[in-house]
């Protein structure tokens, strides 16, 4: 903690006298900086443990500010250490507001709330990439199926180095079948890709504790380009994500086919994420992976 407020009293030009850590979503951390008297600063800082993060992660922010009707963070600057362990810091506008998690006040609130989320959603989803597909650091031109296909070799491949031990022979298997049944999960796709988010769920909107108000959207993706339904796979955490993707999708419906590949880009983030940060969400890839078994046959 000491080496971090060195490092932005430094990029600052001003004495951190107290970091406070807000949030925590291995493998980064949002911290809240207080100058020398004690007060909160107009600026957090947010900390990546992999070299790279950082920067995608401006250049996403800046593009979803451009392109968008919600706010997101401004970005303020960029701290890269080399000092062990090696890491980055981004530092962004503090914003005030409470996580969307928080309910509402009454249900006419939450379902403003949700119109609010849709309609910036749906605002973001009518930017064609115009053949382009990808993370915002490496765009191709390709499909979403070819593209995504590429990308589950490479995890199925990483998975083989690492060989976690959290990780079962039954879990292998459901993957290689999955793996053995791309093309037929994604036969008759055709849905064009767009500008997503990438990390739409509660936890990463602002809300006005007040009026429930969205105020921004925070901690997008990697991906830029893709196909609407994977902007929506993670809105079933809780029952309020759930009544959330059903506003989406009476507004803006998506294609049949999403029942079953929700589930299989929820299998396959699960191991995205192990291989990122270490750490494996057994809940959330056993829900997964019974809800695909019957889709594999």
């Amino acid at each position: 903690m000491e080496q971090l407020k060195s490092e932005l009293t430094l990029a600052l030009g001003e004495t951190i006298s107290r970091l406070e850590i807000i949030s925590e979503h291995p493998p980064t951390r949002l911290y809240a900086l207080y100058d020398r008297a004690g007060r909160p600063m107009p600026v957090v800082a947010r900390y990546f443990r992999h070299q790279g993060r950082a920067a995608m992660e401006a250049r996403k922010l800046a593009l979803l500010g451009q392109a968008g009707l919600i706010p997101v963070p401004a970005v303020y600057g960029l701290v890269m250490s080399q000092q062990p362990p090696a890491h980055e810091m981004l530092l962004l506008a503090r914003l005030d507001g409470v996580t969307a998690e928080a309910p509402a006040r009454d249900a006419g609130r939450w379902s403003q709330f949700c119109e609010q989320v849709v309609e910036g959603l749906l605002a973001w989803h009518r930017l064609d990439s115009h053949g382009l597909v990808g993370t915002v650091d490496s765009t191709q031109q390709n499909r979403w199926p070819a593209w995504y296909a590429q990308r589950v070799e490479v995890l199925w491949a990483t998975l083989g180095y690492l060989r976690p031990p959290a990780f079962t022979l039954d879990d292998r298997q459901v993957l290689f079948r999955c793996r053995a049944r791309l093309a037929q999960l994604f036969r008759d796709f055709d849905d064009p890709c767009v500008m997503v988010h990438g990390n739409v769920r509660l936890q990463s909107m602002l809300k006005n504790s007040r009026s429930d108000q969205l105020i921004a959207m925070t901690q997008p993706g990697t991906i830029l380009w893709a196909p609407r339904e994977y902007d929506l796979i993670h809105l079933d955490g809780s029952p309020a994500e759930t009544a959330l993707l059903h506003t989406y999708l009476q507004r803006a419906p998506v294609s049949e086919g999403f029942l079953w590949r929700r589930w299989v880009y929820q299998l396959w983030d699960c191991i995205d994420q192990m291989v990122q940060s270490g750490l494996f969400n057994r809940a959330r890839f056993d829900y997964a992976r019974s809800q695909l078994l019957p889709w594999l046959g």
